[in-house]
């Protein structure tokens, strides 16, 4: 946790063969980090459910807790980043933080688990925005290396995921290292996500010289003993406090309300304080703040009600080959890097031709093609054998989810950094991210309405659960759409008055 730079170094973008390298020691570790965590997030919910014996609804609401958290705090991060230790010292400690959290969780006892989440949440708050941030640095004024640069990076975020969503459910379902005996399965697939972590900071402190000269500017100057002792001091309190949110399902509503009235007054402030040119782009930013919390509800179904309708209503199998339950995940990484270049072609194509979509329309399109696929979750239930539906139902709806993640996600970020007046950014990213946080407790609040009751596991009994459930869910998209068709004249006149806007990674944002 100490500067890499020189005494007196200046942060400048770095040029020449220099930044491939830099580049790259960025990569394995947010490459190492992404794995760390899809690892162990996409086996939670089962874990409680199957391991610790949760009813439903208490697992997909802390599950929603914890992942309110995961998604609010990079903005804290972020601050402190900016303001404090510098990116890369705070990217460190997070890295150091979510190791710990990863080995709590492998540990097999069931009190370590709230504890672990806690430093998970911290971690991931700490972690997540500087690698962005540094690889925005790396390549400064060059923006056609820059969008390449994060293309790639959004790779490193894509194959961590897969490959960690792979292995994990593998391991935690007995089908890899079948000796083990089953009450430890679970804590070893934990522990590959605590190994992942580990790798990525040998990789970091194997290439830390590459990344010598390029910081933040606070990475540059002497923090002190007694600033890192104040930061990590209230990186622990904060992880023994996140800790009791998560597990007490009326304090974390009460989080997400608070958050939720934060996020209403810093728009509500800005639109009656800005300057009047000012008070269009913030309207604007303030319509994609909802757009993303009505996606990221569906978004947070993959880990919740997805992975439990896996469990108890999908074949166990896809092209002859044996799919635990919470493996299905994978098909959104492998999905997003299947679909990725195909959009970009398009968009290129569409371009040339001067028939480009606005980004208000290519959201709109994405509300469209959230609601068809819980439309296609729903319908898979009418197909059911003994309540039992094929997996290849699974691949098609993830499909359409993992579009309109490409189409909301991977652009939202980049809109609300474009449209937010250039003095009250930081304020609006702020509550960009905190608005994310809230819709995955929202997104979890909506799976436990399909909460099974205890000691059912006939799939005859548990189906209806899951289609009134898909079906409401697909109803919501789609008036979402319309009300997003329905604002488009509006929303593309702010956007086209206020410029160009450039498209970032689903993934690479928190």
């Amino acid at each position: 946790m100490v500067a890499d730079a020189p005494a007196g170094a200046v942060p400048v973008p770095i040029r020449g063969a220099l930044p491939n390298r830099a580049f790259t020691a960025l990569f394995l570790i947010e490459l190492w980090e992404r794995f760390g965590f899809y690892g162990a997030a996409g086996l939670l919910v089962l874990f409680m459910t199957q391991r610790l014996g949760m009813p439903d609804h208490r697992a997909v609401l802390t599950f929603g807790a914890f992942s309110a958290l995961v998604y609010g705090l990079p903005a804290v991060g972020g601050w402190i980043g900016d303001r404090v230790l510098g990116a890369k010292r705070t990217m460190l400690l997070g890295a150091m933080v979510l190791a710990g959290g990863y080995f709590a969780l492998s540990l097999p006892f069931e009190a370590t688990l709230f504890p672990a989440l806690g430093l998970v949440a911290v971690g991931n708050g700490l972690f997540k925005v500087n690698p962005n941030h540094l690889v925005s640095r790396l390549y400064a004024g060059q923006p056609s290396r820059l969008d390449g640069a994060f293309t790639l990076y959004y790779m490193a975020v894509n194959i961590g995921a897969a490959a960690s969503l792979y292995l994990t459910p593998e391991i935690a379902q007995g089908a890899l290292l079948t000796n083990l005996p089953e009450q430890y399965r679970w804590h070893v697939a934990f522990a590959f996500s605590w190994i992942g972590m580990g790798a990525g900071l040998a990789n970091y402190m194997m290439m830390r010289g590459r990344l010598r000269a390029l910081g933040s500017p606070r990475d540059f100057a002497p923090a002190g003993m007694r600033v890192y002792a104040l930061v990590i001091g209230a990186t622990a309190l904060g992880a023994l406090l996140l800790s009791q949110v998560i597990q007490h399902t009326g304090i974390a509503a009460a989080v997400v309300a608070v958050a939720g009235i934060v996020v209403l007054g810093v728009f509500a402030r800005l639109l009656s304080t800005c300057r009047p040119e000012e008070r269009g782009p913030l309207a604007a930013c303030l319509v994609l703040t909802v757009e993303t919390v009505i996606f990221f509800l569906f978004y947070q179904q993959m880990s919740t009600s997805l992975t439990l309708f896996a469990l108890r209503n999908v074949e166990h199998h896809l092209a002859g080959l044996a799919v635990p339950p919470a493996q299905f995940q994978i098909l959104n990484p492998l999905w997003i890097m299947a679909l990725s270049p195909l959009l970009a072609v398009a968009y290129g194509r569409a371009g040339a031709r001067g028939r480009d979509l606005s980004i208000a329309a290519k959201q709109a399109s994405g509300m469209v093609l959230a609601a068809l696929a819980f439309f296609v979750y729903a319908g898979s239930t009418r197909f059911a054998t003994g309540g039992v539906v094929s997996a290849w139902w699974l691949v098609g709806g993830y499909g359409l989810l993992s579009a309109s993640e490409l189409l909301i996600s991977g652009l939202g970020m980049a809109m609300v950094t474009r449209l937010a007046p250039e003095r009250v950014r930081g304020f609006t990213m702020g509550a960009w991210f905190l608005a994310s946080g809230i819709a995955q407790y929202l997104g979890s609040l909506a799976a436990s309405l399909a909460s099974v009751p205890q000691g059912v596991i006939d799939p005859m009994r548990t189906l209806p659960f899951y289609f009134r459930l898909f079906l409401g869910l697909g109803a919501l998209a789609a008036v979402a759409a319309l009300a997003a068709f329905a604002a488009l004249p509006w929303l593309n006149r702010l956007i086209r008055d206020a410029g160009p806007i450039t498209a970032s990674s689903p993934r690479a944002s928190p």
